[in-house]
């Protein structure tokens, strides 16, 4: 019990991050005199971190175990937020950028490598809505932070005070992760599993990664650019802006609760289907740009519709590539949702800068358009695959 409550603890700390940022980036960028589009760039330099750590996940937690991995992890988050709050250098911010990444990037890999092993995907549902309460507490904070100081660096100051006391925690609690093995001693299905090279020519194996591209490049987007767009395009109050950006990661948080009560009553499919269609329906209120009320109705039923994608593509993954590809392509469509993550925001910045904020809504629900149909696409390869 004590080691999942850790492990909830983490992914709370995981998600805060990524919740400041889209709140902070408009003071962010006129304090650098930045153009909008280099958001980006902080997008990407995490990206890049975190997929590193990630990769090298292995060798991490051999080397050092996951108690201190956890414990360094969060104590390279915490420095990274307080020099966000105290540099006036950008080539310094992108710097600890990086290195922000690297230590989400190594807590979220060995979390879930952990709790896959030893906890139920119900288990795996709640973790992740830990994640949620992290990036839905973000924006609040940083919220409130600029409207007691008139400054976005408090905001950061805050949080990375609060991680440093949980990495002390890690650190005083390593010893709990003792005797925790987060590897298969066993490796008698090794014959029946295909290569990394044999998976990836496999057509399902390569839509079920454009899907995690698609889909991770949607969720993220949405939750970085809301903040901008009401604030900058729409002159919604600060404080409004910051509730309705809290209030997408606060329904995302829900989502995935409601999900992990449900996962055995509904196909994963159904599921997939279902929310896709919901967030489609909740970014076409966005558009309309017909008041705050509805850009909160339309923030909230995305937030929540989108929440039981990432879980329910990866619970579906056996079904759609077959048993022996299984554990190549989970590995594949992560790395795939990083690329999206770091590419599809970063675009949305771009068009922004070029066609103004209110084209980033239309952008989104076109990108998550193309991956309902791709998504489709992979389903007919399965069913024709298993006819």
């Amino acid at each position: 019990m004590g080691l999942i409550i850790i492990s909830f603890i983490a992914f709370i700390s995981l998600g805060l991050p990524d919740g400041l940022l889209g709140v902070a980036w408009p003071g962010i960028r006129e304090y650098f005199d930045l153009p909008v589009d280099a958001l980006g760039i902080i997008i990407f330099c995490g990206t890049g971190g975190y997929m590193l750590s990630s990769f090298l996940n292995g060798i991490l937690i051999r080397s050092l175990g996951i108690g201190r991995l956890l414990s360094l992890s969060c104590a390279a988050t915490a420095c990274s937020l307080f020099v966000y709050a105290q540099t006036n250098n950008w080539l310094v911010f992108v710097t600890f950028a990086v290195i922000n990444g690297l230590g989400a990037g190594a807590i979220d890999a060995s979390i879930n490598t952990y709790v896959a092993k030893y906890h139920s995907s119900r288990m795996m549902q709640w973790l992740h809505a830990g994640f949620g309460l992290g990036i839905t507490s973000g924006p609040l904070i940083m919220t409130l932070g600029i409207s007691l100081t008139s400054h976005w660096q408090g905001g950061y100051l805050f949080v990375s005070i609060a991680i440093a006391i949980l990495a002390s925690v890690f650190f005083v609690t390593k010893r709990m992760w003792l005797g925790i093995s987060v590897y298969n001693n066993q490796d008698h299905h090794a014959e029946t599993e295909a290569s990394l090279f044999e998976t990836l020519k496999t057509i399902p194996a390569q839509l079920s990664m454009l899907t995690f591209f698609l889909y991770g490049g949607v969720e993220l987007g949405l939750g970085m650019w809301i903040y901008s767009l009401l604030t900058e395009s729409r002159g919604v109050a600060l404080e409004v802006a910051g509730f309705i950006a809290g209030s997408y990661w606060g329904m995302f948080t829900v989502g995935r609760i409601i999900a992990g009560l449900y996962t055995k009553k509904i196909a994963d499919r159904k599921l997939i289907y279902l929310s896709v269609c919901l967030a489609l329906l909740g970014i076409g209120l966005l558009i309309t740009n017909s008041g705050q009320l509805t850009s909160i109705i339309g923030i909230g039923v995305a937030g929540l519709a989108i929440a039981p994608i990432f879980p329910g593509l990866v619970s579906n993954t056996a079904s759609r590539v077959g048993q022996i590809h299984n554990a190549n392509t989970i590995g594949l469509q992560i790395a795939a949702s990083g690329f999206g993550i770091a590419i599809v925001p970063s675009l949305a910045g771009l068009l922004a800068k070029i066609y103004g904020l209110e084209a980033i809504p239309l952008y989104l629900l076109i990108v998550l358009s193309l991956m309902l149909l791709v998504f489709a696409a992979m389903n007919f390869q399965s069913n024709k695959k298993a006819r």
